[in-house]
């Protein structure tokens, strides 16, 4: 066995005998690495482009988490599917025998910028590409530290292992295990890089509740005066293109950590979607895809000229791309900052009924947040391939090995203790549903942010929504006053009171199953029951 680059000698890797092990290789060693393999291309500009095969999204399907006697009475089960300890130890003995004739790429990172509350995770890895998008998007040691670093969490990607079904009490050869108790995750059967990110993601929504510290699947900016802003969502809702505001320093753009000092990013990096993405529009993301160090999965590319073609869904719409946090201009270069003073709450409402911005009070926070209403976008899973009307508790039920009301109480606490101002804010559709409305237009809605943010809509007048009970502006600077009532942009007014009807029925009846977990101010949150 070889083993080569910096790493701590006393701790022994998972794998005993791989061919080789490259350990915490730099991005140029990995690039090298993926293009002598063939596993991707340099296109214009530098950024390596890769193809993740059959899987362009998450399997939430072939997700498990072990059973065992700590998590037996912690996990929600409702949510996880269960593997038991004897298949996940038959998983892992044949997992470790498939690496074993495998040249291997390990990376020693970190999940977790607040030093108190990070956790230290060892990525093995059998492409080098995977290995490079690793250490893009979680947070890279000091190379002094490499030589003492000991994992709590390890993560082995073996995208050509196929699991049995009827060996290991799986669905599928697709396989995400999840050993919450020995701190181990196996993934096999999937070339889909995301899935790493989202298992540190899943591991440190299991441990940091215990520590009274809110994990949170947003994004995160702050302002010249420290003010800084959290935005709840499930991908596609505009997270990380809502928080790259030039005019604010972007603290991550898709998972933190609230504790008692203030917000902190999980990550070293960012993961956009890309797919017709705009230069105009979006500038700092789009720059990305023309910058060496970059992984762009399932961009169209010229084969002759190397240009990208961004506009080109043809192999998933879930294109994205993989980058150091520090390719934004404007990124923080600590990955904390203080306790948000705003909250926000993107949607993306398929059923074109949301108002684009809605001021929420404490209580109706709550219920949004455990309701955690969006639409699935395109790409983002395997099978969705257009918008579906969803209910993601806390804005990240695949992500949540608790039960929904460990978060929702601890934000709940969070918010009464900070008296944080939270907002719902509707990136979906306008003037009709999807197929008949369009997409509500970038541009308002970062000026609805805009004054959301800087206090400028505290002192517009308000009107009660007839449906959700929440407060919404009669007018803001610079946004058609019409969009700002959804029924008034519909053609036809009788269409949008059954579609109102529709979706209100369908919060009655999702929350049902957390309202014996709240009090009567957040049950009393719940939309009016309308008349057929």
């Amino acid at each position: 066995m070889h083993h080569t680059g910096r790493f701590n000698a006393n701790i022994a890797l998972v794998v005993k005998e791989p061919r080789s092990a490259a350990f915490n290789l730099g991005a140029a060693q990995l690039y090298e690495e993926a293009l002598r393999r063939g596993e991707g291309r340099v296109a214009e500009g530098g950024p390596l482009v890769v193809s993740t095969g059959a899987h362009t999204g998450r399997s939430p399907n072939d997700k498990f988490v072990v059973r065992d006697k700590t998590t037996e009475k912690t996990v929600w089960w409702d949510n996880n599917k269960a593997i038991s300890p004897e298949h996940f130890a038959l998983l892992k003995q044949d997992f470790l025998a498939h690496a074993q004739d495998k040249h291997l790429y390990v990376q020693d990172l970190y999940g977790g910028a607040d030093p108190a509350h990070r956790i230290s995770v060892r990525v093995v890895c059998e492409y080098a590409w995977h290995a490079l998008f690793i250490r893009n998007l979680l947070i890279r040691p000091a190379r002094e530290d490499l030589a003492g670093f000991v994992p709590q969490l390890t993560i082995i990607d073996l995208p050509s292992f196929k699991a049995d079904p009827k060996r290991y009490g799986v669905r599928s050869e697709t396989v995400i295990a999840c050993d919450l108790t020995q701190g181990l995750v196996l993934i096999g059967g999937t070339e889909y890089a995301g899935e790493m990110k989202k298992s540190v993601f899943t591991a440190l929504n299991y441990l940091l509740p215990d520590k009274g510290v809110m994990p949170m699947h947003c994004s995160a900016n702050v302002d010249a005066k420290d003010r800084s802003a959290v935005f709840f969502g499930l991908s596609g809702t505009g997270k990380t293109t809502l928080s790259a505001d030039p005019a604010r320093t972007l603290v991550g753009d898709d998972e933190h950590g609230w504790s008692n000092d203030g917000i902190f990013n999980f990550e070293g990096g960012c993961y956009a979607k890309v797919i017709r993405l705009s230069e105009k529009a979006e500038p700092d993301i789009y720059a990305t895809t023309r910058r060496w160090g970059t992984v762009l999965e399932n961009v169209v590319m010229d084969d002759q000229t190397r240009k990208l073609d961004l506009d080109d869904g043809s192999l998933t719409e879930n294109t994205r791309s993989a980058y150091p946090l520090d390719y934004i201009p404007n990124a923080s270069a600590s990955g904390q900052a203080p306790i948000p003073q705003t909250i926000v709450m993107l949607t993306a409402d398929a059923f074109g009924v949301m108002p684009p911005i809605a001021k929420l009070t404490p209580s109706q926070a709550m219920y949004h947040f455990l309701s955690g209403y969006t639409a699935k976008v395109a790409g983002t899973e395997r099978g969705v391939v257009e918008p579906q009307a969803t209910f993601s508790a806390c804005f990240g039920a695949p992500f949540l090995p608790r039960h929904p009301s460990v978060y929702g109480a601890l934000l709940r606490d969070l918010i009464a203790r900070h008296q944080v101002q939270c907002w719902l804010v509707n990136t979906g559709w306008t003037g009709g549903s999807y197929g008949q409305g369009r997409r509500m237009p970038i541009a308002d809605t970062r000026a609805l942010l805009d004054a959301a943010l800087s206090g400028a809509l505290d002192k517009q007048p308000m009107r009660k929504d007839p449906h959700f009970g929440f407060e919404v502006p009669l007018a803001v600077k610079g946004v058609d006053a019409k969009l700002l009532n959804p029924r008034d942009t519909w053609a036809d007014k009788a269409a949008y009171d059954a579609q109102a009807h529709k979706l209100v029925q369908m919060f009655i009846k999702n929350f049902a199953r957390f309202e014996e977990y709240v009090g009567d101010d957040v049950r009393a949150c719940a939309p009016a029951a309308l008349s057929a």
